[in-house]
């Protein structure tokens, strides 16, 4: 997380030297943010980042050798209970690598295209712990490659540990709801809500709410085809 007042410290991965010296030079221009590594294939991120313990990782997905999903993984899994943010640069916002990067548990993922100043607004955001991108996004891209996720062995946190209100709330996250909408579904507070997303969270050891809406979908507390009835698509939503 980020303290007020305090830069934003960065790593950055990318195996396209041109792109990851651009990106640096970006950042480094930034007033707030900190570039303190760079790393040109996955190895060398999970290496740079125990090394400088950054709060957000800009991770490039295909890469040789170890890629960008597996040195997610194994970032944050380092990471103890404050791992870095990672979020991720990609080409196509409805690649399968980008599914299985937030499955690994990226807060978020942004296209190359991106304007600079949208890159450095995403980069600030994740490192609040926010989300990048709206749950109906999350949603989306889950329900596109949910079905052949289920079928890959991966073993599932019990959600037998969750009371029946937080397993209501982790379905509703999963159909693509918002706080706000959660709280008028169940006529609740809005801090009641974040109460119990929390807690979620800490039982099923989940570090992101984009984590949160593939367990849904993976333990088949939500279904594909379950997802916000009215089919409705925020302002914002595409191509974040």
């Amino acid at each position: 997380m980020v303290h007020s007042g305090a830069s934003v410290e960065v790593l950055v991965v990318d195996d396209q030297v041109l792109i990851r010296a651009g990106l640096v030079a970006l950042l480094r221009a930034a007033p707030g943010i900190r570039v303190v590594g760079e790393a040109a294939e996955g190895r060398e991120a999970v290496a740079v980042a125990a090394a400088t313990r950054p709060q957000v990782v800009l991770m490039d997905l295909r890469m040789p050798g170890v890629g960008g999903v597996e040195a997610t993984r194994e970032i944050i899994a380092a990471g103890g209970d404050d791992p870095p943010r990672v979020l991720v640069l990609t080409t196509f916002d409805t690649d399968e690598y980008v599914y299985e990067a937030l499955r690994a548990g990226a807060s978020g993922f942004l296209l190359k295209d991106t304007p600079p100043e949208r890159l450095l607004a995403a980069v600030t955001t994740v490192a609040r712990g926010e989300m990048l991108f709206t749950p109906r996004v999350a949603h989306r891209l889950v329900e596109a490659f949910a079905g052949s996720a289920a079928s890959r062995p991966r073993a599932l946190p019990e959600l037998d540990v969750l009371t029946g209100r937080e397993r209501e709330v982790l379905r509703l996250v999963g159909t693509g709801l918002t706080n706000s909408e959660i709280t008028e579904r169940l006529v609740i507070a809005e801090a009641t809500v974040k109460t119990h997303l929390n807690r979620i969270m800490a039982k099923l050891d989940l570090t992101s709410r984009a984590q949160a809406v593939v367990l849904a979908y993976e333990s088949g507390l939500v279904r594909p085809g379950q997802g916000d009835p009215a089919g409705r698509v925020e302002a914002g939503d595409r191509g974040r």
